[in-house]
């Protein structure tokens, strides 16, 4: 006979996402139990914070652990174009003069162990090598998990709210067929890790480099980490890297040697690991919630890394369902409503960040946007610190379309602007079907 035990709030998946929901509703004195497959640390991509994660580190009270800890500090991000021309930084501080603008480069195996023990001193009881098997719904409510500890043993674990955080298996994304394939950014992406690279000096020690490669087809991203390590990759379109080509590692040095601005900084450099791959495919969930269930971090969606903005969806996602989930349990209502009441926010803070990924792929420069509308240039860095919850940025975008010529980039549903509610009945018109990916 299976056993039965019972909490509050269950939570899917240990990372960023789960850990940052957890703790906020444990924060509030409700039970929570955390289940991830895994045993932390565990390897993870996605590395460079932006700076408007401090607001929701400064809840979990992660702030003195970050400042305690060996990342490097990262105060800028700048761009090297297909000439190789570097725009200037754009730099955090002089935008916003408030210690957020200063963040992270981190390596994920110990960020996301820093969050899952903060979870821990919070209240959470968090399980590791622990897989949850399906959700239990009594007709459309969710009411609990069946899970498998690490012995083989299985047990129910009955809840008044389910929150969804597997990341990008999905769990209740793939029960529900939620997931619809973005159109457009179609990306993959190949990167290593090198020792001994050029790195710059000072103010900009940190900075997160996106270069471009030469013939456009794609681009670089430069992260410097602890213990004199950096981590670069390069994405392109999926088939451009992954069709009709040799290994990964071939195809890694194939564009590298493309690149004069990536061979310079890695004339010094010896690789320290093998070469990873991934399908960088965007997609988003046509419903972030229903009866006593929710999803968030890349269980609710996935936006490609051009500007690091994965870990901030993440955290954003995890407070404010948490947040809606506290309201729910002090009222009496976990409903679908109220549990995901969040999510048209959410999602027009993406469509924000979209916009900007999709601009860049058009052709759009940073160098020369600044250059023709300088007293632009702190509404372009409040989008790259990832202040994308406000209309005032929205100021950018037809300055930033008219320097590569009308009609590259058509706004869509998923763009800024655009009411929620259109968003949400035009998602299926947008996005390709769930099925094969593209």
């Amino acid at each position: 006979m299976v056993s039965v035990r019972e909490t509050d709030v269950v939570v899917i998946g240990g990372g960023p996402a789960g850990s940052t929901a957890s703790t906020l509703i444990a924060q509030q004195g409700h039970r929570v139990q955390l289940f991830e497959r895994e045993k932390f640390p565990r390897f993870h991509i996605g590395e460079s914070l932006i700076p408007e994660t401090y607001w929701v580190l400064e809840r979990l009270n992660m702030l003195p652990k970050m400042r305690a800890s060996r990342f490097v500090h990262k105060h800028s991000v700048q761009f090297v174009n297909a000439a190789g021309k570097l725009s200037a930084p754009f730099y955090f501080w002089d935008n916003k003069p408030h210690e957020c603008s200063q963040t992270w480069q981190v390596v994920r195996s110990e960020f996301d162990l820093m969050m899952l023990n903060n979870a821990r001193e919070h209240g959470v009881e968090a399980h590791e090598g622990v897989r949850v098997l399906e959700v239990i719904f009594e007709g459309d409510r969710a009411v609990g998990v069946k899970i498998q500890e690490a012995d083989g043993a299985q047990c129910e674990v009955r809840a008044k709210v389910i929150v969804d955080a597997s990341g990008q298996s999905g769990l209740l994304q793939n029960k529900f067929k939620l997931r619809v394939w973005d159109p457009v950014l179609n990306k993959g992406a190949i990167w290593t890790y090198w020792e001994g690279a050029y790195r710059d000096v000072g103010r900009d020690e940190g900075a997160t480099i996106v270069i471009q490669t030469p013939n456009k087809q794609g681009w670089f991203w430069n992260i410097p980490l602890h213990d004199n390590r950096l981590s670069l990759g390069v994405v392109g379109p999926f088939d451009y890297l992954f069709k009709g080509r040799g290994t990964h590692e071939q195809t890694y040095h194939e564009e590298v040697e493309k690149c004069p601005a990536v061979v310079e900084r890695l004339t010094n450099a010896k690789r320290v690991t093998g070469y990873f791959a991934t399908k960088d495919y965007s997609y988003r969930s046509t419903q972030a919630a229903g009866d006593g269930w929710v999803t968030i971090g890349d269980a609710f969606g996935f936006l490609d890394p051009l500007y690091s903005s994965g870990v901030l969806l993440a955290l954003k996602s995890g407070e404010m369902a948490a947040d809606a989930i506290v309201k729910g349990l002090q009222a009496g209502d976990t409903s679908a409503n109220q549990l995901g009441k969040w999510s048209a926010v959410l999602n027009q803070g993406i469509d924000r960040m979209r916009r900007l990924v999709c601009e860049y792929y058009d052709g759009f420069s940073f160098g020369n946007f600044v250059k023709n509308y300088p007293h632009l240039k702190g509404k372009v860095t409040d989008l790259l610190i990832g202040d994308l919850f406000t209309d005032k940025v929205d100021v950018v975008w037809e300055p930033m379309e008219s320097l590569y010529g009308e009609g590259k980039h058509t706004p869509n549903a998923w763009d800024a602007g655009t009411p929620p509610a259109v968003a949400a009945t035009k998602v299926n018109e947008l996005f390709l079907p769930e099925g094969p990916r593209p």
